[in-house]
């Protein structure tokens, strides 16, 4: 078969000049190499020497030569003294002549996915704003962290690197740290554990997907609270669990209502000290009604105690796993929000007879934490900072609490109605009637605000209207500014100014299920 020449498409080949663009020899090979597997260049077709190439393209012939010869080195050229070079790559193994332009994407195609896949692939959670911004929930104060105070421990432990800290470390955890998170959680959380029981995660995110992948079998009911957090239901539909969503109340999940719905869902997830995103408390007697449940029917509880660090009026309530006797709960705690987002560090306590199966699956997914950082976080809590800036930060968010409050009574003319604030990092504001959140949001996304949409929140009828707003992320100061910009994008006549901020009618003497109106 003879071959062909070809006439190359000079503009298509000159390579860029800036800096940015990368070696010229690198261009060179990437665009012949594109121009072969697009059928641009066919199957034996013969390109210019390259003397003449480099004569044509103004480049040097070394730089021509250097790109032909890694496109012979990986088939897509055969060079042979005497007759050139040519096009190698046969017609059958080149890709589609038409596709998407250079540097774009293709729209994935979920045809082609597993049938958890495909749930992983449409229930994205949405991106976190790189931003500071003012309403944004659960961000924490960055601007006071101590950061000096962080660097010179980091480098410290990287200064002590050894050998045999430098490679894989344990899929559990740190040790150091592990026994440092079971130290603090024991009079701060009224946790019982072992350090054994304590497994070091990048977020609580990461332990909610290995906990569905671990308990939960295709077709498996889960209560979720309602509304709820995002990340749980996605983690958990994503394992295939039927999800069934259960009211809360004044007084945190309706038992009753789960048990008539799913009596034998094997997984319950709750956040019982500060419900995300109402923001209230369980009461002794569900959390204790809860507990005798798993017990009896050997359902599993799964306590996110995401931000109830953070108490105002009281002490910090106890977990519901300090009350467990049957082993049925797993508990999750995160430093990302106390120390900052992109630490990537957060800790799930599992019952003893779970230990040996989650240390396995834990390092079949990502094999484990990054040791210096885990070294750098159990050096600071052993050292005393960590519970200094827990106590530091309780008294920077009460204020910034309180500024929030108080700005939102005086200027929201009654279109908002306060859900409970007396902990945590955020708090809900019910609408008015009228008001839809989708709306409002768009509005203050304009002014990057940071709030977030209520009713998203919520899985099944029902929605309520509302914002959730954080306020420890920013100063006094900016919540003032952003609560009259916030008002000012809220339409309607002026209202009644909203209630009081007591527990009893942070709370509400009426439940705020999904069914009412703010």
């Amino acid at each position: 078969m003879s071959k062909r020449s070809v006439g190359v498409s000079l503009p298509f080949l000159v390579p860029d000049a800036g800096r940015e663009a990368g070696p010229l020899h690198r261009q060179l090979y990437e665009r012949l190499r594109d121009a072969i597997l697009a059928g641009t260049l066919a199957p034996r077709s013969r390109l210019p020497s390259t003397r003449t190439l480099s004569q044509e393209l103004g480049i040097s012939r070394g730089t021509v030569e250097e790109a032909f010869a890694q496109l012979d080195a990986e088939g897509f050229l055969e060079r042979r003294v005497g007759s050139g070079s040519v096009v190698a790559l046969p017609d059958h193994a080149r890709g589609p002549r038409s596709g998407p332009a250079r540097g774009s994407m293709p729209t994935p195609r979920l045809g082609g996915l597993s049938r958890r896949g495909r749930r992983m692939a449409s229930d994205v959670l949405p991106p976190e704003p790189r931003d500071v911004r003012p309403f944004t929930p659960c961000l924490p104060a960055l601007e006071l962290f101590p950061t000096k105070l962080w660097a010179r421990t980091v480098a410290k432990q990287a200064r002590m690197l050894e050998p045999g800290r430098m490679t894989a470390g344990e899929p559990e955890g740190f040790r150091p740290l592990r026994e440092a998170i079971a130290t603090h959680l024991g009079p701060a959380r009224g946790v019982r554990c072992d350090w054994r029981q304590v497994l070091v995660f990048a977020s609580t995110q990461q332990a909610l997907d290995l906990t569905a992948r671990l308990l939960l079998d295709e077709g498996d009911g889960v209560w979720l609270e309602e509304p709820g957090y995002l990340g749980a239901r996605v983690a958990f539909e994503s394992a295939g669990a039927r999800l069934h969503p259960v009211p809360v109340d004044a007084n945190g999940l309706r038992l009753e209502v789960a048990l008539a719905r799913a009596p034998k869902a094997r997984l319950a997830y709750v956040t019982p000290s500060h419900q995300y995103p109402l923001g209230v408390t369980m009461s002794l007697s569900r959390r204790l009604a809860l507990l005798e449940h798993a017990r009896a029917s050997g359902m599993w509880l799964f306590e996110d105690d995401y931000d109830s660090e953070f108490r105002y009026a009281t002490r910090p309530l106890a977990a519901i796993q300090g009350m467990d006797v049957a082993g049925r709960v797993l508990y999750a705690g995160t430093f990302n929000k106390v120390m900052f987002p992109s630490l990537r560090l957060a800790f799930l306590v599992v019952p003893e007879a779970l230990v040996d199966a989650f240390t396995a699956a834990r390092a079949a997914t990502d094999g484990h934490a990054p040791p210096l950082t885990q070294a750098a976080m159990a050096h600071f809590m052993e050292s005393g900072h960590y519970a200094a800036h827990l106590r530091q930060m309780r008294l920077v968010y009460a204020e910034r609490r309180d500024a929030l409050l108080d700005a939102l009574e005086r200027e929201s003319r009654g279109a908002l109605r306060l859900g409970a604030a007396e902990a945590g990092m955020h708090v809900t504001a019910f609408l008015s009637e009228g008001l839809q959140d989708v709306a409002v949001i768009a509005r203050t996304d304009e002014r990057s605000l940071g709030a977030r949409r209520l009713s998203p929140l919520y899985l099944g009828r029902g929605r309520r209207q509302g914002l959730v707003l954080g306020f420890s992320g920013a100063s006094p100061a900016g919540l003032r500014a952003a609560v009259r910009t916030l008002c000012g994008l809220l339409d309607g006549p002026p209202r009644q100014p909203p209630r009081a901020r007591s527990h009893a009618s942070a709370a509400g003497s009426s439940p705020p299920s999904p069914g009412t109106r703010g």
